[in-house]
């Protein structure tokens, strides 16, 4: 394996020196990790026995595409691959050049092949449509690139099947707390790349509201820290005989309030509201709260969550508690009056609500057999029993023959079969054993068997 790359002779096609940053870069940058080693709160891709530390090893990097959110490393690991292996690395922008940049670099490398390989590495890769994916397929294949793509978007659908099946995808997670934390204090005491000369230590009090406004995002963290480093710093004053500390009041200060990562297009968003549903679903009023508060701190449109609320009190409450759906246009109507931020109470108000309603999809259940049935056969008549008759050809033609008036009944029921024959007896909707559904289960059975006398007595 070789320890050192051959980079383009372009200036745009070579990294930094060493660690990729010149003095003055900001800190996340001029801690960039060098090696896999160094990486942190990523074992199961960069650990010391997985698949990327043997393709290293072995110096044999397929294409691999990093999926994980921002701060995670993906950009990180695609340079340490150009730094630890024998490739030539291009770095390219998916936000910054289009597939005509694309097709140039590629067929430069195509021309180089005989004499290096080529990995090129394409920054938010999801961002070329499914169309300019397709670029890259002759390459991948042919292995004039090695292809590597970063993004925050879930591949399966930001990728195309094609390109996605000629790449290995390798997850990475949010850093979690002890990687954030272990991350601030190695910054804080290396005298090359980091804060060392500033000879702070990083207090007690300044690890959870660093994790928290982090978020699992090591840049952010970096860059959270810098600040407040030079806050406690410029605090401190030029005294070094005395015990410096970096402490919570400090990452406070110099912090904006907290952006959850969220996007109401991406996967984020499909992934939350999922959150939500499933914990009405099993009616756990804190988890409810908890994903539907998150989705509005995020900026999620409040009327969405409203109208995501209200198919849920039809789909997974429906009748084992009718009013659910009253409640839940009550408190889409209380937001529009109010708006935010009074009304958004009116919403978590409705999702505890929910949370604690009973809950039945016999209702959905019946809706999607009835439509299942239908889609298998043809539609059956109309029986004509329950067929009108407002001309005498159609009374000759027995159109409504037979015909009880259930009001003038003794049990309300005249014992008609109002389904197609080759239908009678289908059971669409059969109501649960919960809450107000009890009821009607009960009032069901007591309407059959009232069907079924009134059909006894009939001539």
């Amino acid at each position: 394996m070789s320890n050192r790359s051959l980079f383009d002779e372009e200036p745009e096609a070579r990294p930094e020196s060493a660690g990729w940053s010149a003095a003055g870069a900001p800190l996340a940058e001029r801690m960039r990790p060098r090696r896999l080693a160094e990486v942190l709160g990523q074992p199961a891709v960069a650990g010391p026995d997985t698949f990327l530390a043997r393709a290293i090893e072995r110096d044999q990097v397929p294409s691999l595409i990093f999926w994980g959110p921002p701060g995670s490393g993906k950009t990180t690991l695609a340079r340490i691959l150009a730094e630890e292996t024998a490739a030539r690395f291009v770095p390219f922008s998916a936000v910054t050049s289009g597939i005509k940049e694309v097709r140039t670099v590629m067929a430069e490398a195509q021309r180089r092949r005989s004499s290096a390989r080529t990995l090129l590495f394409v920054d938010e890769i999801h961002r070329f449509n499914r169309a300019q994916q397709d670029a890259f397929l002759p390459y991948v294949e042919s292995g004039a690139i090695v292809l590597l793509g970063a993004t925050t978007e879930n591949p399966s659908f930001a990728l195309n099947a094609a390109l996605l099946s000629r790449c290995r995808v390798l997850v990475l997670e949010p850093l979690p707390p002890e990687a954030v934390e272990a991350l601030a204090r190695c910054a804080l005491a290396d005298e090359d790349r980091g804060l060392g000369a500033l000879q702070l230590a990083l207090a007690d009090d300044a690890v959870e509201p660093l994790v928290a406004l982090a978020d699992g995002d090591g840049r952010k963290a970096l860059n959270l820290l810098e600040q407040a480093a030079l806050d406690a710093s410029a605090e401190a004053g030029g005294d070094l005989s005395v015990e410096r500390w970096l402490r919570g009041e400090h990452l406070q200060r110099v912090a904006q309030r907290k952006m959850l990562l969220y996007d109401k297009s991406g996967e984020e968003h499909f992934n939350l509201i999922s959150a939500l549903h499933k914990s009405l679903r099993e009616s756990d009023p804190q988890a409810a709260v908890y994903w539907l508060c998150r989705m509005l701190e995020s900026g999620e449109d409040p009327l969405y969550l409203a109208r995501r609320m209200l198919r849920f009190a039809s789909e997974d409450v429906g009748l084992a508690e009718p009013r659910a759906m009253e409640m839940a246009v009550a408190a889409w109507e209380s937001y529009r009056r109010l708006g935010s931020p009074e009304g958004e109470l009116a919403l978590v108000q409705l999702a505890v609500y929910l949370a604690m309603a009973p809950k039945s999809n016999a209702v959905y259940t019946a809706y999607k057999a009835a439509k299942a049935l239908l889609a298998e056969r043809p539609a059956d008549p109309v029986p004509k029993v329950i067929r009108n008759a407002p001309t005498g050809l159609m009374k000759e033609l027995g159109y409504g023959k037979g015909y009880v008036y259930a009001h003038d009944t003794e049990e309300g029921v005249g014992g008609l079969s109002c389904l197609p024959d080759a239908l009678e007896g289908t059971r669409f909707y059969q109501p649960r054993d919960s809450g107000f559904e009890r009821r009607l289960r009960e009032r069901l059975e007591q309407l059959e068997a009232s069907r079924q006398r009134a059909r006894k007595g009939r001539p």
